[in-house]
């Protein structure tokens, strides 16, 4: 018997090949997806099924792509918003035997109304269930979001609730295997382990701790989650079906002058933030490589062109797999040589940094050196973390809400940026750059640096 997990990096996206008997099944396949095929083969296995949790919101499934590369069926549950053109639909009580293993439909609806569970159990043992494949119903500590039906809010909370009993029910000696790990934008409060048990869960995660309805209900419908615009481009994919990947997962190499001449909508720096911050070409953004996952479906859309600019060629390769998972991928190529093309004279823009101590000063109306009246200190956190610390006289816009309410903010204003220690806050920074500011600098340690500051005066 074969049970292997595939971990997509950024997203924390977690799919499953299982398989026995020379037969494999997949649970949950990302777009880019030959590395099942490839470890199906290693191991002898031929994939004959392929399982969907629900409609993914925060990556393209590779459900259809994978079926095409091997002639499997794909299993999807009811209840969709559009059908699921690519596969069959079925319905809790639905068995599957993949050699010695037996996959049994739960529906779990809560998080998507065509949620399933799969429970998964070995016929050799056949009392209770070796595992279950949650999906987004159940997560390592934490629970799925309800929010994607903002008309039915305490109607699919309570479904998700009841789901978390059927999924209890299966005992505690079952193995959970969530379809996302921590860091995933589909939960906020999950552990860093990525193993455990229904009985550990039952005992631990806070959200099972609400043992009454009503409460769980209340619970879920005043959590704070945000919704990326790509989310919709992911939904409407996910139920057409997805195109398969590029053959070649590296952007074309651009001369200088090639650059210069791309007429992309979007140029992304991609090197760190420091390096972003000391020095990068007009009208370029920032978003790191390693941030990508989580910040590029707000300021990108669907069939924009992308230049990317990197440190070197292992970074342009990283953004162009994660761009690919999230159908973002008209990339018209990469540049490297940013300090290369400063020897050849190109101009190239700074955002200052400042610390504690100027943001001190700012805020107490000390600076004689900028426009008091003018300047804004704008945190760009999420809400909860604003919620807990904030700091008096500052502003706020998520981040993410950037990529539309940049235009009500006034260009001849000073605006320094800060998020929890710098990161967001250069993104920020410089998608506002991008936009044509020209009057910003950035909080460099942020909160966390304020709160230092203030416990160590204390």
């Amino acid at each position: 018997m074969l049970l292997e997990k595939i971990k997509t990096p950024g997203l924390a996206h977690l799919s499953y090949l299982l398989g026995s008997g020379g037969q494999a099944a997949v649970i949950d396949p990302r777009r880019d997806c030959a590395i099942y095929v490839e470890k199906a083969r290693a191991a002898g296995l031929e994939i004959t099924h392929i399982f969907e949790t629900h409609r993914n919101e925060d990556l393209v499934s590779g459900a259809p792509i994978l079926a095409n590369m091997t002639g499997a069926t794909v299993f999807h549950g009811p209840n969709p918003e559009q059908p699921i053109v690519y596969a069959q639909t079925v319905y809790e009580g639905d068995c599957f035997a993949i050699g010695q293993l037996e996959i049994r439909v739960l529906e779990t609806p809560g998080h998507t109304d065509d949620h399933l569970a799969y429970a998964m159990f070995d016929s050799a043992y056949p009392d209770k269930a070796v595992g279950v494949f949650t999906g987004d119903a159940l997560f390592v500590g934490d629970v799925g979001r309800t929010d994607f039906y903002p008309n039915r809010r305490r109607e699919v909370a309570g479904l998700l609730y009841d789901s978390l009993q059927k999924i209890l029910a299966l005992g505690d000696q079952a193995i959970i295997y969530p379809a996302h790990g921590a860091g995933s934008v589909c939960g906020s409060g999950m552990a860093e382990r990525e193993f455990s048990s229904v009985g550990h869960e039952r005992l631990n995660n806070p959200r099972l701790q609400i043992t009454e309805r009503d409460a769980f209900i209340d619970a879920k419908i005043n959590e704070n989650h945000y919704q990326p615009p790509y989310f919709r481009l992911m939904e409407r994919l996910n139920m057409q079906g997805g195109d398969a990947p590029p053959a070649i997962m590296r952007p074309r190499n651009l001369t200088l002058a090639q650059f210069k001449d791309s007429d992309a909508d979007h140029i992304i720096d991609i090197r760190e933030t420091m390096a972003y911050a000391s020095g990068h070409f007009p009208g370029s953004m920032s978003l790191p490589v390693s941030m990508i996952p989580a910040f590029v479906g707000w300021f990108i859309g669907e069939g924009e062109r992308i230049v990317l600019v990197a440190a070197d060629e292992a970074q342009l390769a990283t953004a162009m797999t994660h761009l690919v998972r999230v159908a973002l991928d008209d990339v018209v190529g990469g540049y490297v040589g940013v300090v290369a093309a400063a020897k050849q004279g190109e101009r190239l823009q700074q955002i200052p940094m400042i610390d504690t101590h100027e943001v001190n000063k700012r805020l107490n109306g000390n600076d004689k050196d900028i426009d008091q009246k003018n300047w804004v200190l704008l945190d760009v956190r999420d809400a909860d973390e604003r919620a807990a610390h904030a700091i008096e006289g500052s502003e706020h816009i998520y981040v993410g809400h950037l990529n539309e309410r940049w235009q009500a903010l006034d260009k001849h204003r000073h605006y320094t940026l800060m998020c929890a220690s710098g990161a967001r806050a250069t993104v920020a920074a410089g998608w506002l750059a991008s936009r044509g500011f020209d009057n910003l600098d950035i909080y460099l340690g942020g909160m966390e640096a304020w709160r230092h500051a203030k416990d160590t005066a204390e």
